[in-house]
């Protein structure tokens, strides 16, 4: 079979045994602050395992995509090293959330491996927890597997956490033996092949993990209300087996993506070692790169960008050593797009874009790497005059980090040198960093506050006024059961709210709760942490609250009318860049407050002013449409069917929420909106920006707010042409003519300048003396500014040198010197020490290189004082 027949025959399986099939989610959690990328199949239902989320389905089958390049998972390094590591791989998993648990699952497993797929029942092998007898009696009740091959393992190899506290459970792992010649340490004294054993004999084919435990914070184990079902099995180890190769990379799944670098480069797979290495590299990371881009990462210097950037240089790193000169890797991609468009659509909605991303980041990458080997070889010869052959290891991390160059690269130039690399330094420094960006993550989390059950129900974006009662009070983090007395900031829990939290980029309400007796909460913020809940974040004005309490939530109306304009219209504009800029365009972040909308989108190059005054008149014709609004709830396959875009970091439930207006925008959207366009009256876009690389941003604003910029500008026009005298109309030119004379005028005092500087010159050069074999000159110069004593300076150096020359002048009652020493005198006479010896003498300071300073003092009267020191100093050698 195929690795495409493989991946279908498992989800079909399982779809004919009652699971609901689901596509993948993205690479970018949509829900898991703590996460850079959805690195293993179980992410996308962590808050259903957590009880934050309830399960749509009891049974689910998918392939999902992952990607391990980070924190503990993080494949990256090894990868192209051996022919089983990657940094992307599909998760194929069969889930059950509650419903069926540990015979179901075992006997499903060995059903389709051995009666579906017909791998040889004698060469599979099972581990089960040490004290999982519930397991082991199934595996020998549900299997014809040889009781001997069922082994019990401990925690860990069959013990499954999801972190230091919350669910977690045993596990049974299903082994392949494939024989004696897969073993890589039949020469190793001591090497017994065995399961677990750290030997490619014996490898995971597929991992069941039961889930019926919540780790306490004591450690201690206690009993899940429900029991659950969580499966993964790597879909390229398994074809690497059905297909009866040695490797992964031997597999269709990647093998006809090296055969694109083959293609390309003229060599083969196979005929040598070391240049196989850079082939897996660049097949894997090409696939990597392909998934990334395509879920709405571009490569930048932060964050998930910055991994890409890794990824992307890391593969053009290995077509060097395969020998491109140039770019090549977007080929490559597009090999990606052509194996896996079927299974991955998105991949061919967005090959385009994927295309300029990608040639964008080659052309980079080649220019930081001139920077980049500038700065090694500037250390190599600091290293060199300093008898050492280490480069420390900050160094080599500075290269990695600011100007993206791959460690082995400098590792390579290294040794090519005879030279090391302080490797330990260089972890130290990338560990400085990993701990500065765990540190800089923020989430709120209400997991440990048992309050992971509670639901909140929002009532409607046209309800400004709700009575409900309060569920739960959360001070400084920690739940109250008793009064939120006056002054202390709370966060509010209600069981009906017409607030609206903050999502989909628009900020949360304000407003006020009162109760019966007159307490009041001010509200100043309002967050959704989880699917089902709003949070009030207020402080106490009058009387205190509790949970109980009946209370009436009150929205600043005004307030939310302004956002839900600006919210409607980055629909319409969305639209808008989509139709003038390309299908490319896809939503990269968003903010919408009350004042102004803020707008991410992907797209390669500035926009021009011709094109943003094209996209704002659509926006607005569509706005004049006044077309009609509407929301209509529904599956989100169905949504997705119906042609309508889903919005960047969202992540959508089984039932959605589809925005339509009129009929140029369909988009899935929970947030607050207009009833027809034209409520939004004017849109006016007031910049456009690059905020990372591959991702422009444009602000805008509407309504009132928009009239409200109009009109300021209308002021500052008319500010202007009161200022110039004359009519509105006529401001521009009249400040050009204005403008021109200026240059005019400058020009002339340059000219000026120069001649005095001229004029001077030859005063002063007549000046000069000798001392200790060079010229040295000291002079008071009038009438020149700083640029002309620079000037100045220079042309007596030249004229001199080997000279020292100090110059000073009084410029609006203060003293400024400059000092400039010829490089042959250098040795000698440093111009920033000199300054530094004569400047107190006129109440002042500076200094600056060996060749060149400045310094500032504020007594003009000691300033022929302080120049005739220069040349005390320079006769006595200092």
């Amino acid at each position: 079979m195929t690795g495409k027949e493989i991946r279908d025959s498992f989800l079909r399986f399982f779809a004919e045994r009652g699971h609901q099939i689901v596509p993948s989610a993205s690479l970018i959690p949509a829900s898991d602050p703590t996460l850079l990328f959805t690195n293993a199949g179980m992410v996308p239902f962590k808050n259903i395992f957590l009880g934050i989320e309830r399960p749509t389905q009891p049974r689910v089958v998918d392939s999902q995509k992952c990607l391990r390049v980070s924190g503990k998972h993080n494949d990256l390094e090894e990868v192209g090293r051996d022919t089983y590591h990657h940094t992307f791989f599909e998760m194929l998993g069969n889930w059950s959330f509650g419903d069926y648990y540990k015979k179901e699952a075992i006997h499903w497993a060995w059903e389709l491996l051995t009666n579906v797929w017909h791998l040889p029942k004698d060469k599979l092998w099972a581990t089960v927890y040490t004290t999982d007898d519930e397991a082991d009696e199934w595996w020998r009740k549900q299997t014809d597997i040889d009781p001997g091959q069922i082994l019990r393992c401990g925690e860990k190899d069959n013990f499954w956490e999801m972190g230091e506290t919350g669910p977690c459970g045993p596990c049974s792992e299903i082994h392949i033996d494939r024989g004696p010649g897969s073993c890589e340490y039949e020469n190793t004294p001591g090497h017994v092949c065995q399961v677990n054993g750290g030997c490619p004999r014996y490898i995971e084919l597929w991992n069941l993990v039961f889930i019926q435990y919540n780790r306490n914070p004591d450690r201690s184990l206690a009993e899940l209300p429900a029991k659950h079902v969580d499966t993964g099995m790597g879909l390229e180890r398994v074809t690497a087996v059905l297909q009866g190769v040695r490797g992964n990379y031997d597999t269709d799944l990647l093998r006809d993506v090296i055969r694109a670098t083959e293609e390309l480069s003229g060599k083969r797979y196979g005929d040598d070692a070391e240049q196989d290495i850079s082939f897996r590299v660049i097949a894997d990371h090409a696939r990597a790169s392909a998934f990334v881009i395509t879920d709405g990462v571009v490569p930048t210097n932060e964050g998930r960008g910055y991994v890409l950037r890794r990824i992307m240089r890391r593969a053009l790193r290995h077509g060097q050593l395969l020998g491109f000169a140039g770019p090549f890797f977007s080929r490559v991609t597009e090999s990606v797009v052509h194996l896996m468009g079927s299974a991955y659509p998105e991949l061919i909605e967005r090959k385009d874009y994927l295309t300029e991303v990608v040639r964008n980041e080659e052309e980079r990458f080649a220019e930081t790497l001139g920077k980049g080997l500038a700065l090694l070889e500037q250390e190599i010869r600091t290293l060199r005059q300093s008898n050492t052959t280490t480069l420390v290891g900050d160094v080599a991390f500075r290269l990695y980090d600011t100007y993206g160059f791959p460690l082995d690269l400098t590792e390579d130039f290294l040794s090519s040198e005879g030279l090391s690399l302080d490797r330990t330094g260089f972890e130290r420094a990338m560990e400085e960093q990993r701990t500065r960006a765990r540190d800089g993550q923020k989430s709120t989390v209400y997991i440990n506050t048992g309050l992971t059950d509670l639901r909140s129900r929002f009532v409607g974006d046209r309800i400004v006024e709700w009575e409900s009662e309060i569920l739960a009070t959360l001070v400084k983090g920690e739940t109250r059961t008793g009064p939120v007395r006056e002054g202390e900031e709370v966060e509010i829990i209600t069981a009906e709210t017409p607030f609206y939290g903050e999502s989909g980029g628009q900020v949360g309400d304000v407003g006020r709760l009162e109760t019966p007796r007159g307490d009041l909460v001010d509200i100043f913020d309002t967050q959704k942490p989880q699917a089902a809940v709003v949070v009030h974040r207020g402080r106490v004005v009058r009387g205190a609250i509790q949970v109980g309490d009946r209370v009436r939530l009150t929205i600043d109306a005004e307030r939310r009318e302004a956002t839900r304009l600006n919210h409607s219209a980055t629909h319409i504009l969305h639209a808008a860049l989509r139709e003038i800029l390309g299908a490319h365009v896809r939503q990269a972040g968003s903010l919408v407050a009350p004042d102004r909308l803020r707008f991410d989108f992907t797209h390669t190059s500035p926009v021009k002013d011709e094109a943003l005054e094209r996209i704002e008149d659509l926006v607005n014709v569509h706005i004049r449409e006044n077309a009609e609004v509407t929301t209509e709830e529904m599956s989100l396959t169905d949504a997705l069917k119906s042609g309508a875009l889903a919005f960047f970091g969202e992540k959508y439930g089984e039932r959605v929420r589809v925005l339509r207006m009129g009929s140029f925008s369909t988009e899935l959207c929970g947030g607050t909106h207009v009833s027809r366009t034209g409520d939004i009256g004017l849109f006016k876009l007031k910049a456009e920006a690059g905020v990372a690389s591959g991702v422009r941003r444009i602000e805008a604003t509407t309504g009132e707010g928009a009239l409200a910029w109009v009109r300021q500008r209308e002021q500052i026009l008319k500010e202007v042409s009161s200022i110039l005298k004359g009519a509105e109309e006529d401001a521009a030119e009249k400040l050009e003519k204005l403008l021109a004379e200026k240059r005019e005028l400058e020009k002339k005092l340059a000219q000026s300048q120069s001649a005095r500087v001229s004029s001077q010159s030859d005063d002063i050069f007549s000046q000069a003396r000798r001392a200790n074999g060079i010229s040295v000159v000291a002079s008071r110069v009038e009438g020149v500014d700083d640029k002309g004593l620079r000037e100045l300076a220079d042309r007596l150096r030249d004229k001199l040198q080997p000279a020292v020359i100090v110059l000073g002048t009084i410029q609006e009652g203060r003293v400024v010197l400059l000092a400039a020493v010829s490089k042959e005198a250098t040795t000698h006479y440093h111009a920033g020490n000199i300054l530094k010896q004569i400047a107190p003498l006129v109440g002042g300071g500076g200094g600056g290189r060996p060749d060149f300073a400045q310094a500032g003092g504020k007594d003009p009267a000691r300033l022929d004082e302080a120049l005739q020191k220069v040349y005390e100093l320079i006769e006595k050698g200092q």
